[in-house]
């Protein structure tokens, strides 16, 4: 077929112009040819787990991929023939080369092998109790044979890559000895698989960390079937020929696989750049990511040139916004994976690659959050009252800021550090990182020595001298064990801040213990250096006591408090009459009723001779009439 194109070719070029051929020589070279890339095991792996496989379902998975092949052929405008006639058309290299081209050609032909090889694969499961459908899983096998090798021919040009090269070369080399393996054919069975399993070594190897799980799985699929070759082949000459075809001499099976391994790992160094955190390099697929990362590459500089403390604050802000954003978009990337959004959450402590950024952004944004919280500390420094240092509140810098910094100001400032911080060792991930939070617990330290000072001189502006004692001595001891251990985070050097610091608390602290020791003199009410302290006490619970007291002479002496004070006292308990209701009372009814008797038979006789003496009634008066 190539000839035959060839030679047309040539009888057309005789009737045309050479200038004219010269013209369409350079239209040619300036078509670039695009370079297409086919995940090929990757994308068949979950074909195969959507459609079926997951379950054994062969037969549903060769119905999905009949759709598939028939949905291509319509949006890429390859039908064979019309609704009447049948005409066969294949994929061709012609078809890759086109200038509006796409890489969906390179999976028909995918589809037709899986086709196949699903059906051969439900043959065989039908097979066990008919004998007669091997015949039939044969022939499906070998058509699966004949797409992989077309696939392996449009691969095998300009138009893919060196990954689609390997993959297509791995595929078919597993597809046929796939075959070889049901004919019984133990040796070429084994040389095929063993071609297709050292291919996908150096595939793993060549790919980033979050691409090789699924490589590595086809590896260990493979090595029962080798060994059931090996056994049936014979020890000794199975161990030799797999032996040689490890190491790509065996009869030029493996061609020039070390150049096309090296090939994809250039490629898969410029298509995906690289990081390195605590060791470990991780693969940044993200756009946003990669631009941020590189973004900062220059920050410590760009703040080195800022001309104040506020400038700076205001450019780590800036970049925190973008970090936080290149945080969200990978984080988009895990919820549109379904198997890294699984991996994240089966709390498994190991991290794959995009987790592993994932951690490293984290740790980025809390460290420019923690390097923004000690420029504010250092901004209210400028403007500190501190009552250890003299002359500073009248400093040119606290006057020209106008307002000044308290003390308790700073302990929040690091209060909300060792918050980062805390955060910092609780990083998904990094929980079993022994040295890794061996230097977040000294960095630990070093803030809680700072926030104790702070604390301190809160109190010593309180006056309360005891307990900025006790938080000096806290804040001292943090700063040595800080100082004593020997983790040290390579962001954050406090160790110059630290000695300091503890040479500034050896003063203060006998400071304030003098002081201490003062204001126990005064509440003794003692002669202190023969000046007389006042005292609220009245005369008369001081009598043993000598002491110079103006006030005695004055016109309110405080001899004795004529009101007493309050003392509390027990209360008068309250009773309740709740049995009144059921005393029984003594009888007084003969009283009643002799009190009762007498004074009705008076007030009748009274009120009758009333009223006869008024109208004239009774026996008298009736019998003069």
């Amino acid at each position: 077929m190539v000839e035959l194109k060839t030679e047309n070719a040539d009888v057309g070029k005789e009737n045309v112009d050479p200038s004219e051929e010269e013209e369409v020589m350079e239209v040619d070279e300036s078509v670039e040819v695009k370079v297409f890339t086919v995940e090929i095991l990757r994308v068949i792996k979950d074909l195969q787990l959507q459609h079926g496989l997951r379950h054994g379902d062969y037969q549903r998975y060769r119905g999905y991929c009949s759709r598939r092949v028939k949905r291509l052929r319509k949006t890429l405008n390859l039908p064979q023939g019309d609704r009447r006639h049948y005409k066969k058309r294949d994929v061709t290299v012609a078809n890759l080369e086109k200038a509006n081209s796409d890489d969906r050609f390179l999976h028909i032909p995918l589809m037709l092998a899986e086709r196949a090889w699903s059906y051969a694969m439900q043959l065989r499961q039908e097979s066990n109790t008919e004998l007669r459908k091997r015949f039939h899983l044969i022939q499906k096998l070998r058509k699966a044979c004949g797409y992989a090798l077309q696939l392996q021919s449009l691969c095998a040009s300009n138009c893919c890559d060196a990954r689609t090269k390997l993959e297509a070369e791995a595929y078919s080399a597993w597809m046929h000895g796939s075959l070889h393996f049901e004919l019984s054919l133990w040796k070429t069975a084994a040389e095929n698989l063993k071609k297709a399993q050292v291919i996908y070594e150096n595939l793993a190897q060549a790919m980033p960390e979050e691409e090789q799980p699924v490589y590595r799985a086809k590896v260990e699929e493979l090595k029962p079937s080798l060994r059931y070759c090996a056994y049936n082949v014979g020890e000794n000459a199975s161990v030799n020929d797999l032996l040689e075809m490890r190491t790509g001499q065996a009869a030029g099976l493996l061609g020039n696989l070390s150049n096309l391994v090296a090939q994809t790992k250039a490629e898969s160094m410029d298509a995906f750049q690289q990081t390195e955190w605590r060791g470990r390099s991780v693969t940044v697929r993200p756009e946003k990511v990669r631009l941020f990362l590189l973004s900062i590459q220059e920050l410590d500089k760009s703040i080195e040139k800022a001309k104040d403390v506020p400038a700076k604050i205001e450019l780590l802000e800036t970049v925190l916004i973008d970090c936080k954003d290149s945080i969200a978009a990978i984080k988009d990337e895990i919820k549109q994976d379904p198997k890294l959004r699984a991996s994240a959450t089966d709390g498994t402590t190991g991290l794959i690659g995009i987790q592993y950024l994932l951690a490293y952004m984290s740790y980025t944004r809390l460290k420019l959050t923690l390097e923004r919280n000690l420029f504010l500390v250092a901004q209210a420094k400028q403007t500190l009252d501190d009552p250890n240092v003299a002359g500073k509140a009248t400093a040119p810098a606290a006057s020209a800021v106008g307002k000044k910094s308290k003390p308790q100001d700073l302990s929040r400032l690091y209060e909300i550090i060792l918050q980062n911080v805390t955060e910092m060792q609780q990083l998904s991930g990094m929980e079993n990182d022994a040295g890794y939070q061996a230097e977040m617990e000294t960095l630990s330290l070093s803030f809680r020595a700072f926030r104790c000072y702070y604390i301190a001189l809160t109190l010593v502006a309180m006056k309360r001298w005891r307990e900025a004692v006790a938080l000096y001595e806290r804040s001292r001891k943090y700063a040595a064990d800080a100082i004593a251990a020997k983790a040290s985070s390579s962001d954050f050097n406090l160790q110059p801040e630290l000695q300091q610091l503890v040479a500034t608390i050896e003063g203060c602290k006998f400071s304030a213990h003098a002081y201490s020791v003062l204001e126990d003199d005064g509440t003794e009410d003692s002669v202190l250096y023969g000046k007389s302290l006042k005292t609220s006490k009245p005369l008369y619970e001081r009598l043993s006591h000598y002491k110079e007291d103006a006030t005695l002479n004055s016109r309110n002496p405080n001899v004795f408090k004529l009101v007493p004070e309050m003392e509390p006292i027990p209360a008068k308990p309250l009773f309740f009459d709740l049995a009144l209701n059921f005393v029984e009372f003594p009888s007084l009814d003969d009283k009643i009723d002799q009190k009762a008797a007498g004074g009705k038979g008076g007030a009748a006789a009274g009120m009758t001779g009333f009223v006869k003496g008024l109208f004239s009634w009774g026996g008298g008066g009736g019998g003069s009439k």
